[in-house]
């Protein structure tokens, strides 16, 4: 019986969250370009993707893209010189559902320059929603090697608003990513408590033209 109720709360839950989440989102394949806008806290920036640089995980970007989950989402770890990071959503529920849905690993195609985006991940096939800015060339983490994964493989770039990407508050350096289990259960009411004046995701949308690509990265050596 217990469990029964459990059930019942749990898909009314689901089908009561503001934000919705189908399965069928995570088998959409992207367009072999697409461009798309990050609204934050300090400003706009626009990013590049190409599915060939890495096919699953273009195709996650997109499908998190196009279904709103990159909505009033906090910049979590911000090193200069280093990396951006965000990706945990303020609803615990959805970060369970799309975390159900993992994407296999794949092999880098593109270097790390600087402003190129990609998956973070901490063993095999563990790519879900969070993804990391790079602030400058990071080569390294095209061959770093652990947990049985070999880089991070690029999925997309940032072609304007870089100036932007470069004034998200760093105060906070990494000590919330050490915090993440905190963040995923209990959302930005705990950041806004803890870091009030961390910088924000507020929205992220897909823009036109999908068609044109407007240039490459350094291919990875």
């Amino acid at each position: 019986m217990k469990k029964i109720i459990y059930s019942l709360i749990l898909i009314l839950t689901i089908s009561c969250s503001p934000k919705l989440f189908k399965d069928k989102w995570t088998q959409e394949r992207a367009p072999e370009y697409f461009n798309a806008r990050f609204e934050t806290t300090k400003g706009n920036f626009d990013l590049e993707a190409k599915r060939e640089w890495s096919p699953e995980g273009v195709d996650r970007l997109y499908q998190l893209i196009k279904n709103d989950y990159y909505t009033d989402i906090a910049l979590f770890r911000v090193i200069p010189g280093f990396v951006v990071q965000f990706g945990i959503h303020n609803d615990s529920l959805i970060n369970k559902l799309w975390e159900k849905h993992v994407i296999s690993d794949e092999s880098v195609i593109q270097s790390n320059d600087s402003m190129a985006i990609s998956f973070a991940r901490d063993g095999v096939d563990s790519r879900t929603t969070q993804i990391f800015i790079n602030l400058k060339d990071n080569h390294r983490l095209d061959t770093v090697h652990y947990n049985d994964v070999t880089g991070f493989p690029v999925v997309a770039k940032i072609i304007s608003g870089m100036e932007t990407v470069h004034k998200f508050n760093s105060e906070y350096g990494a000590k919330p990513s050490h915090e993440q289990d905190s963040i995923y259960n209990k959302g930005n009411a705990y950041l806004k408590e803890k870091y009030p004046k961390m910088d924000y995701i507020k929205r992220a949308y897909l823009i036109k033209p999908y068609e044109k690509f407007t240039g490459e990265l350094i291919k990875k050596n």
